[in-house]
């Protein structure tokens, strides 16, 4: 059993502890402007697919999407590097704090690439490794991030590359600050997006 499964609970209390940050979250991914048809890859308890009015959500972790569904999401027991779903269906597909999860992001790329429509985009939200906050989780014992692999925005800027996406835009939450700004290098928390050309 995964340590989602099996700290589910705690994982979704997260969000109701740290509300406020966790809706800076939000507010920093709809900066990002996408519509139509969404997943989202790595959907956990659903928390932000059902702020960002997103149907369809895959988790590996059936407890998670228990949750999920409670908060009604569509959702479908699977992994990111292998999605149950016809190519060139989806408008976008959001993959938030995510990728620091799993084995293979390239594979996770380019299935969402797969999935996606012609001029569909991905979202890629992420604790950016480089950043205070980045740093911070990369030293603490949280039993959710020690199995973690944190990236930067330039990472995932690379990995956009090597998987067909291109670039289009990037929003950042300062923390201290409490500000959101476009760009990314500056902020704890950001939202990369690119387009399937």
């Amino acid at each position: 059993m995964s340590i989602f499964d099996k700290l589910h609970e705690r994982y979704d209390r997260w969000y109701e502890k740290h509300k406020r940050i966790f809706l800076k979250e939000v507010e920093t991914v709809k900066k990002i402007n996408f519509s139509g048809r969404g997943i989202e890859i790595g959907v956990g308890t659903g928390r932000f697919a059902s702020l960002l009015n997103v149907k369809y959500g895959i988790d590996p972790s059936l407890k998670m999407l228990l949750k999920a569904k409670e908060r009604g999401i569509k959702v479908i027991k699977a992994k990111g590097e292998f999605l149950p779903f016809k190519s060139g269906i989806f408008d976008f597909a959001l993959i938030i704090v995510t990728i620091c999860f799993v084995k293979e992001p390239l594979k996770v790329l380019n299935e969402t690439r797969r999935i996606l429509k012609t001029g569909g985009k991905v979202i890629v939200g992420i604790i950016d490794k480089n950043s205070i906050l980045g740093k911070e989780y990369q030293k603490k014992e949280s039993p959710f991030y020690k199995e973690a692999k944190f990236y930067s925005s330039e990472d995932i800027l690379e990995f956009f590359k090597k998987t067909g996406f291109e670039y289009t835009n990037a929003f950042q939450f300062l923390i201290l600050q409490e500000q959101i700004k476009q760009g990314f290098n500056e902020g704890g928390f950001v939202a990369i997006s690119g387009i399937k050309k």
